[in-house]
């Protein structure tokens, strides 16, 4: 029976006696210059044409992998192939160059950015303190870093790990061989202990009371309008989302909570006061202006909330094509020409009148309803 086995390589010796009875030897050029055996070789390129070679060998391989091959590695694509591989790890790339920060990361995330577009792992490096990303060919700390331009962020570039030539670096240029580390200097101590890897679990809940929030005069969406807008914007991790006219910048927080990127924009320095109080710890990115002026050297979003502007904002928001629109408004007169404005805009658009009536205390133990002021939430979707 034909063995595949996958060794994991972090610079260190491998055991002669791993490759003995191989027939066949897979790694990058890297690797490969490191072992002693006269078989058949294989360079690593393309993945796809070496799985399907080890699937077709008669005799046992080995495979030489960076690091820990069942984390974002070889292991997936072999198994995808009906290959049941032996694995012997090593230490795995992103976990050496946490080391060599001397940081902890079981409240890291992880991204990899080989083959993948960078935007939503800039994204997830804009909403979370602590981020590793395993980089690729034109998704480098250099692209990062134009991407982040702006974002409070510190990147340490873990180099040529486990060669001669390794390197914790902060300034380029960088060595195309690399993790970046990307991290928020203001959060990344913030975590206390914790039972889960990563991402957290979530939020414990959401469309929070009122009182959740600083806010003066009653000025914020409310808990039920609250509820059907984060429905119908579904944040996620690696999602970018704007809140325009941001008010007390509710919607951002809860947004991201769920662990999106947040752009909350507030034209009004008092709420933007707000805005920063309720948003403090969760890393939204606060824009004081006017929208639509100051949308335009904001980073595409994939889903955006207008609760101020009108027309004009929504139509702005819409030219960059954001996979999920939603507006609120309080005047019926709005809805019609918001529906228009979506669909024109090639957005399949619905709407809503939310009006909800809160049960009140009474004296003698009994409840009233006391009426929350009627909203229309408008949505659209791209078509």
């Amino acid at each position: 029976m034909t063995t595949v086995t996958v060794i994991g390589c972090d610079g260190s010796a491998i055991d002669p006696a791993l490759l003995s009875g191989a027939t066949l030897v897979v790694g990058a050029a890297r690797h490969l210059s490191g072992v002693d055996v006269e078989v058949e070789r294989i360079v690593l390129g393309p993945l796809a044409p070496a799985v399907e070679r080890i699937a077709a060998h008669e005799g046992d391989v080995v495979v030489l992998a960076s690091g820990d091959p069942g984390f974002f590695g070889v292991v997936r694509a072999l198994r995808a192939a009906g290959i049941r591989p032996r694995v012997i790890p090593a230490v795995s790339s992103v976990a050496a160059a946490f080391a060599r920060a001397g940081l902890d990361w079981d409240d890291a995330v992880v991204v990899s950015a080989h083959g993948r577009s960078l935007g939503r792992v800039v994204n997830v490096c804009r909403a979370h303190p602590k981020v590793a990303v395993l980089t690729g060919p034109g998704a480098g700390p250099t692209e990062l870093a134009a991407a982040l331009q702006g974002v409070p962020r510190t990147l340490l570039v873990a180099e040529n790990l486990g060669t001669p030539q390794e390197r914790m670096a902060g300034d380029p240029p960088w060595a195309s061989l690399n993790v970046v580390l990307v991290i928020d200097p203001s959060r990344v101590d913030g975590a206390g202990p914790r039972w889960i890897a990563g991402v957290g679990p979530g939020p414990a809940g959401w469309a929070l009371p009122e009182k959740s929030f600083a806010h003066r005069d009653s000025m914020i969406t409310k808990a039920e309008v609250r509820a059907l807008v984060l429905a119908r914007l579904g944040p996620r991790v690696g999602d970018l989302v704007w809140d325009v006219g941001a008010g007390s910048g509710s919607v951002a927080a809860e947004c991201a909570r769920f662990g999106a990127a947040v752009v909350a924009v507030e034209r009004d320095p008092e709420a933007v006061s707000l805005i920063e109080r309720n948003t403090s710890e969760l890393g939204v990115q606060i824009v004081a202006g006017s929208a639509p002026a100051c949308l335009a050297d904001l980073p595409d979003p994939d889903a955006v909330f207008v609760g101020g502007g009108g027309l004009g904002v929504l139509s702005a928001c819409a030219r960059r094509r954001p996979a999920r629109l939603v507006m609120a408004v309080a005047g019926v007169e709005r809805v019609g020409p918001a529906l228009r404005c979506m669909g024109e805009a090639g957005y399949e658009a619905e709407g809503v009148a939310l009006q909800a009536s809160r049960l009140h205390p009474l004296p003698d133990g009994t409840h009233r309803l006391a009426p929350v002021n009627p909203v229309f939430v408008v949505w659209g979707e791209l078509s």
